[in-house]
């Protein structure tokens, strides 16, 4: 049974509201498109609107109709990417720059089927909280739904998440008990020195001497100062500086990101590069200053949870397409900090394709659909029973 017959019927649907959604793709904080058809859909279903939470966020509740005071949460992403599309695809964005490259159009899509399954059927006990999230990509959005009463006005006393993956099999679900994917900083570090002509380097104190030479030695904080056994990554990802091709700048910026799973491995890295910052200053006689930003937290799957988690998803794929992940992932995902709250687990499901997310040529499988639907429902059925 790869989805429930019953969100089978409306797959179709599933997909038509996938596809409007790739076609508008909105960045985070902007999700009004978006979260207006979310509510709008819940209402029509008869479940329970708030809107407004974490500034573009939307809330449904459902009372099942066993009774009962315990209630389960169920979370969506919302937000594209600020990045080109280039499928060429009938449904493709229509919004230059704007992509939902990560698949979120599909998450929002399949949690609007377990919405509307589940306030079809009733079957559970308690509450049924559906989490429609803005800004995963790196602006806080759990953190702006939590600093608005996210669990204060809807608690909840498990919360679910799932991901779609185009390199798993397709059906097959995973999650990692304990630590699972990393935590983030972001990082800005500013170079300013003294610009000059081109041709009399010796009038200016050169920044871009400075940040290149900065660029290779950040590289030696893990290597050198991060215990082996304690996975982390330092990756500058920008550098700018300059507009002319005759004069030296007075200024530069690189940007990067930080990985971690351990906060004393965090608190380390940061340390270093000020110290760096610190240390180059003196020796080429500028300033240089780190601007240094912790945007996502460890995510920590319940273990207890995950199993149960599991066991939901065997029921709808099959106890062949399930599997308890051992790697830790690099990447980084804001519902950490909702499971920081909230007990709860975080999933993966497995879907058609061979293009991996945040690449301009992603393609979401619609087929996966019902089944992440099925999925999340199933969860809300399992730990909810009626009795």
């Amino acid at each position: 049974m790869p989805s429930l017959p019953r969100i089978e019927e409306y797959a179709d649907e599933l997909t038509a509201i996938r596809r409007d959604l790739h076609e508008h793709p909105e960045i985070g904080f902007e999700e009004t498109r978006t979260a207006g058809i979310v509510a709008e859909k819940l209402r029509s279903w008869g479940i329970e609107v708030h809107t407004g939470i974490g500034k573009t966020g939307v809330v449904g509740v459902l009372e099942g109709k066993g009774g009962g005071g315990r209630a389960v949460g169920l979370r969506a992403d919302m937000d594209a990417l600020p990045m080109d599309e280039e499928t060429n695809l009938p449904w493709r964005s229509k919004s230059a720059g704007k992509f939902h490259g990560c698949g979120h159009d599909g998450h929002t899509t399949m949690l609007l089927g377990a919405a509307r399954y589940l306030s079809e059927t009733r079957d559970f006990s308690g509450k049924a909280v559906f989490i429609f999230q803005p800004a995963e990509e790196g602006l806080g959005g759990a953190r702006a739904m939590l600093a608005d009463g996210l669990f204060e006005r809807f608690p909840c006393d498990e919360v679910y998440g799932m991901h779609n993956n185009p390199l798993a099999t397709p059906n097959k679900v995973g999650v990692k008990p304990g630590p699972a994917m990393a935590g983030s900083t972001f990082f800005d570090i500013h170079v300013k020195g003294v610009g000059s002509h081109g041709a009399m380097p010796h009038h200016s104190k050169d920044p871009i001497v400075a940040i290149t030479s900065l660029v290779q030695t950040l590289q030696s904080i893990v290597s050198r100062n991060v215990p082996a056994v304690k996975p982390a990554v330092l990756s500058v990802t920008q550098i700018h500086s300059g507009s002319a091709y005759n004069v030296v700048p007075d200024k530069a910026v690189i940007c990067g990101t930080i990985r971690y799973f351990d906060d004393e491995v965090r608190d380390l890295i940061h340390k270093r590069i000020e110290e760096m910052c610190e240390g180059y200053s003196k020796l080429f006689g500028i300033e240089v200053t780190a601007d240094l930003r912790p945007i996502f937290t460890v995510l920590m799957n319940d273990a207890d949870l995950s199993e149960a988690y599991l066991e939901a998803a065997s029921d709808i794929v099959g106890a062949d397409n399930i599997t308890t992940e051992n790697e830790l992932v690099m990447g980084s995902e804001d519902f950490a900090d909702m499971l920081k709250a909230v007990p709860g687990a975080y999933c993966t499901i497995g879907h058609g394709g061979d293009v991996p997310v945040h690449n301009p040529g992603f393609v979401f499988d619609d087929a996966i659909l019902p089944v992440g639907a099925s999925v999340m429902a199933r969860i809300v059925e399992k730990r909810l029973p009626l009795s």
